[in-house]
């Protein structure tokens, strides 16, 4: 997927990480990824932020930050081999977080737009024609209270509430969430896709991108939400062409194999912690 490399970042995921600096993602049980960014390749993070147009003007600068930090006191500290999100950029502890010399900006939505627009993607991704621009931000707008706020819910249950708490959740609890994923998958056809081959036209955009990231958490749980939805799974085969599949796997890498979470070591205070505002989150 080299056209959305910004640049050629470095961008890398650690979600045990996040878990264990006690940080937490966006409404909705977000991703439990930070990001990292700086010059130099590697592969893409799984979190839309991430993902930029080919032809970008310039590399990022070396202080550009996605979700940790590089400089000293922030982070893992002095001598971290991974150091942590840095607690002193952003003071409401959630990923990702965009750090720019002074310029700070939070929101997933907004850091995707902010460098969309500054390293001047091609266009298809945000269009500068005002209406396809607005169905772009009228999905956008969408996606938060719907595949957003239910799709990522499957990871919370299936694993990170069981790995976080030690205690299972009802079958009846997916269940529910299943269904009202339902609902929005329904809807994400039936108002955006149609008959189209992306989701607001002929071309793939910001909007395609940001669906179909959030979609790959139930996959990644084993929540195959494509079986029996040939249109979505068509629509997911284009996106993956056009952003490249071998990049865009090895982007969701971690998102994919989201159960060898279940192997790390997570601090026992943290635990004690997150349990109860976790399991009173997923009531």
């Amino acid at each position: 997927m080299n056209c959305l490399t910004l640049g050629s970042p470095w961008v890398r995921q650690r979600s045990p990480c996040c878990l264990q600096a006690g940080w937490t993602c966006g409404a909705g049980g977000g991703r439990l990824c930070h990001l990292h960014v700086r010059s130099g390749p590697t592969p893409a993070s799984s979190h839309p932020a991430a993902w930029v147009a080919d032809g970008a003007a310039a590399s990022l600068p070396p202080d550009a930050i996605l979700g940790t930090s590089a400089a000293a006191g922030e982070g893992g500290g002095e001598g971290s081999a991974q150091p942590g999100p840095p607690t002193k950029v952003t003071l409401a502890k959630k990923v990702p977080v965009l750090k720019e010399d002074d310029f700070i900006l939070a929101e997933g939505t907004a850091i995707l737009l902010y460098l969309s627009r500054k390293y001047k993607t091609p266009d298809h991704w945000y269009p500068s024609d005002l209406r396809k621009r607005a169905k772009v931000d009228e999905y956008l707008s969408w996606h938060q209270a719907n595949i957003r706020a239910n799709a990522p819910k499957t990871m919370w249950i299936k694993v990170l509430i069981p790995l976080l708490t030690g205690q299972a959740l009802p079958a009846e609890k997916l269940e529910e969430v299943m269904e009202g994923l339902g609902v929005s998958l329904r809807q994400l056809e039936g108002m955006f896709l149609q008959e189209k081959p992306f989701l607001v036209g002929s071309e793939v955009s910001l909007a395609d991108l940001t669906a179909l990231v959030e979609l790959m958490q139930p996959v990644g749980v084993g929540c195959d939400i494509f079986k029996d939805r040939p249109k979505l799974a068509a629509w997911r085969d284009r996106v993956e062409a056009a952003l490249g599949k071998e990049l865009f796997l090895q982007a969701h890498q971690l998102i994919l194999n989201i159960k060898q979470l279940s192997t790390i070591q997570i601090n026992p205070q943290l635990k004690e912690q997150l349990a109860p505002v976790l399991l009173k989150m997923m009531k």
